[in-house]
């Protein structure tokens, strides 16, 4: 007897064929996991589950805590230090937050009529939906696909949504029977903690419209540029007919025709569950479309105003690396762009805008020349400006030539970190603004700030080095900026003067690997490979370190100067003081500072740094200064140090006041060899002076306390 002559069993719910009865008995067991869900879901709504429920929500499956009333996936906001100026937002979904009272009742009931049309009488799973499901899907293919309530549709989202990785992502919406055993599970469980008023608002709230909408209230905006109140039967039909497929019936970049079709189909099945009566469903189908499409607002992550944006791509860089807000940096990203936290960064608006105009007056935005400067606050390593004269923008499609080769240069847009560097961006040579670190050195070693060695103009050192302009056969032999720069030095007159051969000669004396090692406890990383192979394996020879031929980045030496008004103790920059959470949990952030040198060898290094700028030490005499232009703008105390490399490649400054600390660079980032010139020079230094003024005038306080040891 063929199967077709064979009788057809029947059910309560329909006939069975005979491929259908084959695929029963092979699902047997996934029958009995699928049988002990369902039967949880048979238990009327009023019981609330009793003893069985407690079996179905404990033993089934545990409800994860992330399920009762979730957060939808909401954008981080990054403010500036006064918690109010809004300078960034990241998020990856356009959504408007609605209460269940600002949904309009045509919208829940098109939702529930299509997608769950006995919603409000089953405890979150529809038993004759799964079991045609069992019978007729898995035999037709081998899935559980269907009978998906809205509860367990939610429970879907929610589990996308709360997925840090593709594969979570994935997993939360396989076509598998083990995913719609636990979908069901959680939406019994759910049922249990959340009334439907609760689960229709937080479905309607996350699921997705196409064209970039979150939600029924993005929805409303994107599709009809209305809020949801406004929305009439046939346009609330629409939206809700996109649930199925956002992308099939996309009526602004699709088919209208597609989208109509389903739009008839969703008010068709509110005159079929009651919803409306037949004369209203066929005025709702006479309607057109009326689209009156909007662009989603969506943010991807960024500055609101372009001279934030190299200091907002140091925080998402720094952000990524807390390891308190995930394993992973995608765990990490996915909290700041979907976990709603409000932070307060260190950026200092006022600040930030006065550097910006300091920077921007000494070299313009359009030039090849970058011109920037990073200011950090001693004791906390708060970052309060990051300015340069650069756009924050991918689009390089204006940008001038590339002066080291073919293409598009770096100027007026980039977004590469010019101020914080990285692999890509090891930053620039910072010449005599490193002799600070062999000072360093030699205090900590107990010479006292007289130190007086007789320095010649053209020394030639201990130092083995190349053939090279600097080479006296075989030796490092450098000179000093002028002919005139001969004769005894202390630390007050060198490094006012910036004397190389003094410094070359205490580096001698001292040991230039103390210097480097100095360096390093101030936070300076070597980032490009030659650098890091002379620190790592020949530091005690490395004698062109001690004139900065190494490069560094402003943010390095700013926190490496900080150090000194710190009284020597050394914070590690950070770019916000806390992140409060969507529940109301405050988050503080703090820098793990350290001391790096003793109080007495910093405050001594602090009045010799008193020379250049002509502020004038406390505890001994300068001739005069490199950076006078810096003392005569600042009303406080002020103290730092020029930096030029050979051939005037690249030039600096570095100064700080009490409670502040700038560093200040003018080079070609694009070609090291497109020197800057003597033209540039001092444009550094013209800045920071501006900076530190605005400082001291917005909060300045405090002095610099003299030295009392290692003096004499």
């Amino acid at each position: 007897m063929s199967d077709s002559s064979k009788p057809v069993a029947q059910t309560w719910f329909g006939p069975i064929t005979a491929v259908q009865r084959r695929a029963m008995f092979a699902l047997v067991p996934v029958a009995v996991a699928f049988g002990l869900v369902v039967g949880l879901a048979f238990l009327p709504l009023t019981s609330a589950f009793g003893g069985l429920a407690k079996v179905g929500s404990e033993t089934v499956l545990e409800l994860p805590d992330e399920l009762v009333l979730p957060p939808a996936p909401e954008s981080s906001t990054l403010y500036a230090s006064d918690g109010e100026t809004v300078i960034a937002t990241f998020g990856d979904q356009y959504r408007v937050q609605l209460e269940y009272d600002q949904i309009p009742a045509s919208v829940v009931s098109a939702l529930v009529a299509t997608e769950d049309s006995n919603f409000f009488e089953h405890n979150g799973v529809d038993p004759e939906g799964v079991m045609r499901a069992l019978v007729t899907n898995i035999a037709d293919g081998g899935t559980s696909e269907g009978a998906s309530t809205i509860t367990m549709q939610y429970v879907r989202q929610v589990l996308s949504y709360t997925a840090t990785t593709p594969d979570e992502v994935a997993a939360a919406s396989e076509v598998t029977v083990d995913r719609k055993i636990k979908e069901m599970g959680y939406a019994l469980a759910l049922e249990e903690e959340m009334t439907k008023q609760e689960i229709l608002t937080n479905y309607l709230n996350t699921v997705y419209f196409g064209n970039g909408a979150y939600g029924i209230g993005a929805a409303a905006q994107v599709y009809y540029g209305k809020v949801p109140a406004d929305l009439t039967v046939a346009e609330s039909a629409m939206l809700v007919g996109l649930i199925q497929s956002p992308s099939i019936y996309d009526p602004i970049n699709g088919s209208s025709e597609a989208a109509q079709v389903r739009r008839d189909h969703v008010i068709n099945r509110m005159v079929d569950v009651g919803s409306l009566t037949r004369a209203e469903g066929d005025e709702a189908k006479a309607e057109g479309l009326n689209l009156n499409p909007q662009q989603a607002n969506n943010t991807s992550g960024g500055a609101i105003d372009s001279d934030y944006g190299f200091f907002v791509d140091y925080f998402e860089q720094w952000w990524n690396q807390q390891e308190d807000f995930g394993d992973s940096e995608e765990v990490r990203k996915a909290r700041l762009y979907r976990g709603g936290y409000e932070i307060v960064s260190t950026l200092d608006v006022e600040l930030q805008r006065a550097a910006q105009d300091a920077v921007e007056k000494q070299k313009e935005t359009g030039s090849e020349y970058a011109l920037g400067s990073v200011v950090v606050e001693p004791g906390t390593g708060g970052i309060q400006v990051m300015a340069v004269n650069r756009n924050y923008s991918n689009d390089v499609s204006e940008n001038g030539p590339n002066t080291g080769g073919p293409g598009k240069g770096s100027y007026p847009n980039t977004t590469n970190p010019l101020l914080s560097g990285n692999s890509a961006v090891p930053g620039y040579q910072a010449g005599s603004s490193f002799k600070m670190f062999t000072m360093l050195a030699a205090l900590e070693e107990g010479y006292p700030l007289d130190t007086t060695i007789y320095s010649p103009y053209q020394y030639t050192s201990k130092y083995v080095v190349g053939d090279g302009e600097a080479a006296c056969g075989n030796k490092w032999c450098p000179k000093n900026a002028s002919k005139s720069e001969v004769g005894n030095y202390n630390m007050w007159t060198g490094f006012g003067e910036s004397v190389n051969t003094y410094f070359v000669q205490l580096a001698e004396r001292v040991g230039v690997e103390k210097a480097i090692n100095i360096a390093e406890r101030l936070g300076i990383k070597f980032r490009s490979q030659e650098d890091l192979n002379f620190v790592t394996n020949y530091p005690e020879s490395y004698g062109p370190f001690v004139l900065g031929v190494t490069q560094t980045t402003p943010l390095d030496m700013a926190a490496a100067y900080a150090t000194l008004p710190a009284d020597g103790v050394y914070c590690p920059p950070i770019p916000a003081s806390n992140a409060t959470t969507l529940t109301g949990q405050t988050i503080p952030f703090e820098s793990a500072c350290d001391r790096a040198v003793s109080v007495e060898v910093a405050r001594a290094a602090v009045d010799a740094a008193r020379c250049p700028t002509e502020y004038g030490a406390a505890a001994g005499n300068c001739t005069w200064g490199t950076a006078p232009q810096v003392g005569n703008a600042v009303d406080g105390p002020v103290a730092g140090k020029t930096g030029t490399t050979d051939s005037n490649s690249t030039n600096w400054f570095v100064g700080f006041t009490p409670n502040a600390a700038a560093a200040a660079f003018i080079a070609d980032p694009d070609s090291p060899q497109h020197f800057v010139g003597k033209a540039n020079l001092g444009k550094p230094a013209n800045a920071v002076a501006e900076i530190l003024a605005a400082q001291w005038d917005l909060n300045g306080e405090g002095d610099f306390t003299p030295p009392t040891d290692l003096v004499h």
